[in-house]
Parts: structure tokens; sequence; C-alpha cells
């Protein structure tokens, strides 16, 4: 007579559960992480860079909850579903139209564009101010040979007013306006960028103070001091004093701490509002795999209202061009 045992297989099936409850945590624990990162603004370090494809995690961190729900690892789906719906709501409100702010008042149209050390298209930029009324126009990254290039596609003509601080290579920076502009200048950033700023008086408006915002990039963690400093160093919107519109090449999403602090003094970020805050606004368009980001914006005073927001490509920029269509206040 032989006898067979089955305590080996009784010890296989615990241990290979095991193995699969370890392997589902070690897939639901990333986008945990990152969601508690991003819920009490941790980011640190190389986090910042990766933060701003916050929206990307955002979409990807519901497969962990499914697979957790289909192995029936409880504890583990519970987690990596309050996971998926912490960063649910921190992504999904920039899609949906909210708080767009006072609806009477003057029209505005107002444009940014990174141009890209000055060699983007020149054509496009004027092309876009003549097609969409645009009254104020801001640029960084603004040399003397794109200022030569704009005033003979004829910008001068539309907007003959300006503040300007071209420089050779990225630091540049301009505002032009269909209005004319007084104290005007332009601030040097710790990060090296000038930033070009006046005030203008739009036709039945009261003044606005218009600034060419340009922090300094977080590309290396040598840099994310001069990044948060000059973020933190923009100037906030001042409740009795005239209202404010940042707008530029912000080198930092939604999901960058420092950026949303910037915001709740006083500003609303306009394509947020308008429900278009997912659009990609940078990124290589030529090939390479990493998707876009959305790191320019236009930041307006909470007493001026948002009515519309596009997103413009311009040809050899690696931005592309946010116009925003704006209520500010009458005179």
């Amino acid at each position: 007579m032989t006898i067979t045992s089955s305590r080996p297989a009784a010890v296989a099936r615990p241990a290979k559960r095991l193995a699969v409850t370890v392997l589902v945590w070690l897939i639901v624990l990333p986008g945990t992480a990152w969601a508690v990162t991003r819920f009490f603004g941790w980011e640190r370090g190389l986090l910042v860079q990766l933060f701003a494809f916050t929206p990307y995690v955002a979409a990807a961190v519901w497969l962990p909850a499914l697979i957790a729900l289909f192995s029936r690892r409880w504890l583990a789906a519970a987690v990596a579903v309050v996971a998926a719906a912490i960063l649910a709501v921190c992504v999904i409100p920039r899609a949906v139209v909210n708080n767009r702010g006072p609806a009477a008042g003057t029209e505005l149209h107002v444009l940014t564009s990174n141009v890209l050390a000055g060699g983007a298209d020149p054509a496009t930029v004027v092309g876009l101010v003549r097609g969409h009324d645009v009254s104020v126009l801001a640029m960084q990254e603004f040399t003397p040979g794109i200022q030569a290039r704009l005033t003979e596609a004829g910008l001068d003509a539309l907007l003959p007013y300006s503040s300007l601080a071209p420089e050779v290579g990225t630091t540049g920076s301009a505002v032009y306006s269909r209005f004319p502009i007084t104290e005007p200048g332009a601030r040097r950033n710790g990060g090296g960028f000038q930033q070009a700023y006046g005030t203008v008086q739009p036709t039945g408006a009261g003044p606005l103070t218009i600034e060419s915002a340009h922090p300094a990039a977080p590309y290396s963690i040598g840099a994310l001091g001069d990044w948060r400093r000059d973020l933190a160093q923009q100037r906030p919107a001042e409740p009795n004093g005239t209202p404010r519109i940042l707008l530029g090449d912000f080198n930092a999403t939604l999901d960058h701490k420092v950026l949303r602090e910037l915001i709740s003094h006083g500003y609303r970020d306009a394509a947020d509002a308008d429900g278009a805050g997912l659009v990609g606004t940078w990124g290589p368009y030529s090939g390479n795999a990493l998707p876009p980001v959305t790191i320019d914006h236009v930041l307006v005073d909470d007493r001026i209202g948002v009515r519309d927001v596009q997103v413009h490509r311009v040809p050899r920029s690696d931005h592309r061009s946010v116009l925003a269509s704006l209520v500010v206040p009458a005179a």
C-alpha cells in the first residue's frame, strides 16, 4: 500500500498567498505614497520634477486599486482606492469650470508666450495677437533678435506700447500693450530671469498691473532653492491695491505646493477656473517620450473674472502660448 501526503501542497498554498499579498502591496504603495505627498505638499528633491506629472499618476493609480480588488486583498484595495480618490480630488477640478469670478466688467484678452531663447516663430505670435484681439502680450526668453523680427511682423503696430528687457539667451522678458504703459520696468529674480512689468489702463476699465513671470526652473537639486524663492517672491495680489495679472512660464504646476501658495494670496488660475487646467503647455512635441505638463499660467487677481482660456502651439518653441479672455473691473 502507498501512502501519499498533501502536506507540501498545504504548505505551498499559504506561501503563495503571502507572495501575492506582498506583490499587491508593492504595487499599491507607490501610488499611496504619491497621494500622501501631494496632499500634504511634501514634494522635495527629485520629486519636484516628478510631481509635474501628477495628473498622469492620478489616472494610473486606479490600476493598482483594481488589481488589489480582483486579488481580494481588501485592506490593500481600500488603501489604493483612498489614494486614487485623493489624487482625483486634487486633479479633476482642473477639468471642470469653476469659480470664474466676476462676470461684469470690461473684456480684456491677454496672451503669454515663452519664445525659447528668441527662436519661436514671430509670425505665429503676431497672428495670435491679431486674430484674437489681444491687448496685452507677455513673453519670456525674449531676445533682441526676436524683438526685431516681431517688429518686422507687425507687432508694434498692434501693440505700440511696451516694457522690454531683451537679453541674449533665456533670461529676457517683455510686456507689450495696446494701451499706454505707466511705471514700466523689469526686475531680475534670484534664478537670473528678468520679469518685465508695467501698469496699463484698458478703455473703460481701471488700471491693472501686468508682470511677465518667469521663476527659475527646478532642473536640478541645486536649482530648487532659486525655484522656491522665485515663486515665493512673486508679488501677491493686494485687495486694496491695483488689480494684478501675473502671466508667464512659472516652471511649476498646480501640483507644486509653492505655486498653490502663491495663488492663495489673492489670485485665481485662469485655466483652472475655465476647466482647461489639464491642457499641457510645455512638452517635447518633437518625438521625446515625456508627456506635456502645465507650467505656463495666467494668474489673475480675485477681482478679475475669466471667460475663456485657450492654448496654442507656436512653431520653434517648446512651450505653447496661453490665451485668456478676462473680465476686468470697470472704471
